[in-house]
């Protein structure tokens, strides 16, 4: 079994930010199999669901504390669904990846991204697998907490719907290669352009 923890903000104002990329997967995982990760269980949105490629159930966890506080109920979740710390697959936004860029890493620092921090100090550690959204560095101006907190731009939101696809894909090839096998094939993609980021006037 595989515990898949999409990070973002709860309510509407933040549903199409680039800090909610996490939250977009994770539905996207569930609309596939006509499922909706709607089950309030230990802090979290949740569901649990079967897809064809994998032989165990994926639980797919929205955390509904603020991004800040997404540690709890994922440690929560991991000890009631007696999940391994290896076997947590956090799906998250990342400005040091270009928007449509989809990677995979296992490990690792924080970055400065807040959920990431908690998720580390509820879990123990950082041994659990990321898949990073890449949503690009915020253009000049820009304090990049005001950047994740804003809506994608219309080019972006243009592009975004294949690019939920491709890491909604991603964590089903982790869940069924293994973390390694599966960064080994996803990591070898050519790297996506670097995005220009939002434009002036556009919503945050």
């Amino acid at each position: 079994m595989h515990l898949v923890i999409g990070l973002g903000n709860p309510g509407r104002r933040y549903e199409r930010t680039r800090h909610n990329a996490g939250f977009l997967v994770v539905d996207r995982l569930a609309e596939r199999v006509g499922a909706r990760v709607e089950r309030k269980q230990l802090g979290a949105l949740v569901d649990s669901i079967r897809v064809p490629e994998v032989d165990d159930a994926l639980v797919l966890a929205k955390p509904q504390g603020f991004m800040n506080l997404s540690g709890q109920p994922a440690a929560s979740l991991r000890g009631y669904y007696k999940v391994r710390t290896e076997d947590v697959v956090v799906v998250h936004d990342d400005v040091d990846l270009p928007f449509g860029d989809v990677r995979v890493k296992k490990g690792g620092g924080h970055g400065g991204h807040n959920g990431l921090r908690d998720l580390q100090e509820k879990l123990g550690g950082g041994g659990f697998v990321r898949v990073r959204f890449g949503v690009g560095r915020p253009p000049p101006g820009w304090d990049t907490a005001d950047y994740v907190l804003a809506n994608f731009s219309s080019e972006e939101e243009a592009r975004l719907p294949e690019l939920v696809d491709e890491a909604a894909d991603t964590v089903v090839l982790v869940a069924r290669l293994g973390v390694d096998r599966a960064m080994n094939q996803v990591n070898a993609r050519p790297r996506a352009a670097s995005a220009t980021g939002p434009q002036a006037g556009e919503a945050s």
